[in-house]
C-alpha cells in the first residue's frame, strides 16, 4: 500500500504545509479582529468577504485551469494566500480586511479544488479510499497544528501574519518541483440547483444548514474563544476539539447512513447537534476541559452532516448526473458559508459570545426536523435506486471533488464517479 502512495506524496505535503497556514491564519485573523477592538458584527462582515470569495472560487477558478493548466493556477492561488495575509499585518482597517479575506476565501478554494482534482486523477479504485482517508489525516493534522502556532507569537504584531505567508510559500515547493504527471485538461458541465432541490429537498436544504453551520464556526469561533475569556493555548485547544470530534464521528456516521435511510441519520445528528450546543450554552464558566469535551460532541456533527446530505443527493442521481449534483450542492454550501456568520455575528453582539451556540441550536433543529417531516412525505430512495456509499471527507468541506469521493461506491459497477477527468472541473 505504501508504494502505491509514493506518486502523492508531494500533492500530501503540500497540502500539509499549506493546511498548517490556513490553520494558522484561520485563528490569528479571529485573534487580532478582538484585539482592536472590533464588534462581533463588525468581524462578521469581514468573514462575509471570506465566504463570498470562497464561493465564487468554486464557479470560477475552474475556468482558470482550462486556459493556462492546474499548475500555473495553483502557484497563483498560494501566491494570493500569501500577499492576503501580508496586507492584512500591513493595512488594519476592517474595510480592507474584508477585501483581502476575500482574496483569501478565493484563494484557498480554488487551491483545495486543484489538489483534490489532481489527487482524483491519479487513484484507482484499489486506493481511492487509502488515498483519501491520508488526506482527510493530512488537512486535519495540518489545521490543528497551525492553530497552535499563535501561542507562540504576538497576533497584535505582525510576525504571525509574516510567518503564515512564508508557510503558504513554502507550500508551494513540493507540487512546483514534482516529476508526477500533470491532471489532465478540464472539461465544462452545468449545474442546476433547482432541479437539485425538487429531486431532493432534504439534501438541498441540509445543505444550506450545513453551510450555515460550518461558515458561522470557522469564522467566528475563534471569536468566541476570545469573548468567553480563554487564552490563545486554550482557544486553540477548543478548535481543535471541534476538528477531532468531527474526524472521529465521519466513519460511524457514514457507516450507519450506508446501512439505514440516511435522513434517520439527519434526524439523529440534528439531535446530537441540538443537545450538544445546548449543553456548550450551560457548560460556560466552567473548566476549559468541559468546554473541549462539549465543543468535541457538536463537532462530531457540525461537519460531517454535509457529507450525509451529498451522499443523499447522489442516491437519488443517474452515475452521468453525479458532476452535475455534486456542483450544484457545492454552490449550496457555498451561499449557507455566507449567510452563517450574518445570522450569527448580530446574534453574538447583542446577546454574548454563548449565544453563537443559540443560533446551532436552531439550525441543527431544522436540520433534523426538515429531514424528519421529508421522512413523512417520501419513502426511503434505498428501494428506487442503487444506494451510493458514504466517504469520509475533509472536516471542513472545501471541493466538489470531496463531495465525489463522499458519495461514489468504490468498486461498485452500476454507481461508480467517473475517475477520468477532475470532477470539480466540470462546472
Amino acid at each position: 500500500m505504501l508504494k502505491s502512495l509514493v506518486p502523492f506524496v508531494s500533492l500530501l505535503l503540500s497540502t500539509l504545509l499549506m493546511m498548517v497556514a490556513f490553520g494558522l491564519q484561520s485563528y490569528v485573523i479571529p485573534v487580532r479582529s478582538v484585539a482592536e477592538g472590533w464588534s462581533t458584527q463588525t468581524i462578521t462582515w469581514i468573514a462575509t468577504g471570506y465566504t463570498l470569495g470562497f464561493t465564487v472560487s468554486c464557479i470560477v477558478t475552474p475556468k482558470f485551469v482550462l486556459a493556462v493548466g492546474h499548475v500555473r493556477v495553483f502557484v497563483a492561488l498560494v501566491t494570493l494566500l500569501s500577499i492576503a495575509i501580508l496586507l492584512c499585518s500591513l493595512v488594519v482597517d476592517w474595510r480592507a480586511w474584508m477585501l483581502f479575506r476575500a482574496i483569501s476565501g478565493f484563494a484557498i478554494s480554488g487551491s483545495y479544488l486543484i489538489i483534490e482534482s489532481w489527487l482524483n486523477e491519479r487513484v484507482t479504485n484499489e486506493n481511492r479510499a487509502s488515498v483519501f482517508s491520508l488526506y482527510v489525516m493530512t488537512t486535519m493534522v495540518g489545521g490543528i497544528g497551525g492553530q497552535y502556532l499563535v501561542p507562540l507569537g504576538d497576533p497584535t504584531n505582525t510576525s504571525l501574519f509574516i510567518l503564515c505567508a512564508i508557510i503558504f510559500s513554502v507550500s508551494l515547493l513540493p507540487t512546483a518541483l514534482t516529476s508526477s504527471p500533470l491532471p489532465a485538461p478540464p472539461t465544462q458541465a452545468r449545474f442546476n440547483v433547482l432541479k437539485l432541490y425538487r429531486r431532493s429537498p432534504v439534501a438541498v436544504v441540509g445543505a444550506f444548514l450545513a453551510g450555515a453551520l460550518s461558515g458561522g464556526w470557522l469564522n467566528l469561533g475563534g471569536v468566541f474563544t476570545q469573548r468567553i475569556g480563554l487564552t490563545t493555548a486554550q482557544g486553540a485547544t477548543l478548535l481543535a476539539a471541534v476538528l477531532v470530534g468531527s474526524a472521529l464521528s465521519q466513519i460511524p456516521i457514514g457507516r450507519a447512513s450506508d446501512r439505514v435511510d440516511r435522513r434517520v441519520v439527519m434526524v439523529f445528528c440534528g439531535l446530537v447537534g441540538v443537545v450538544s450546543c445546548l449543553a456548550m450554552i450551560a457548560a460556560q464558566g466552567s473548566s476549559p476541559t468541559v468546554l473541549y469535551v462539549m465543543a468535541a460532541a457538536v463537532g462530531s456533527v457540525l461537519f460531517p452532516i454535509y457529507a450525509l446530505n451529498v451522499a443523499h443527493a447522489n442516491d437519488l442521481a443517474q452515475p452521468d448526473e453525479y458532476v452535475e449534483v455534486n456542483s450544484g450542492m457545492m454552490i449550496v454550501y457555498g451561499v449557507g458559508t455566507i449567510s452563517g456568520p450574518l445570522m450569527v455575528g448580530p446574534v453574538m453582539d447583542r446577546f454574548g459570545p454563548s449565544s453563537l451556540f443559540a443560533v446551532f441550536t436552531l439550525c441543527f433543529a431544522l436540520y433534523g426536523g426538515y429531514a424528519a417531516w421529508r421522512i413523512m412525505r417520501r419513502d426511503a430512495a434505498s428501494g428506487l435506486v442503487a444506494k451510493t456509499d458514504f466517504r469520509a471527507m475533509p472536516v471542513q468541506p472545501v471541493g466538489a471533488e470531496a463531495t465525489v469521493v463522499a458519495s461514489a461506491a468504490e468498486g461498485t459497477s452500476d454507481v461508480v464517479a467517473d475517475t477520468t477527468t477532475p470532477q470539480w472541473s466540470k462546472v
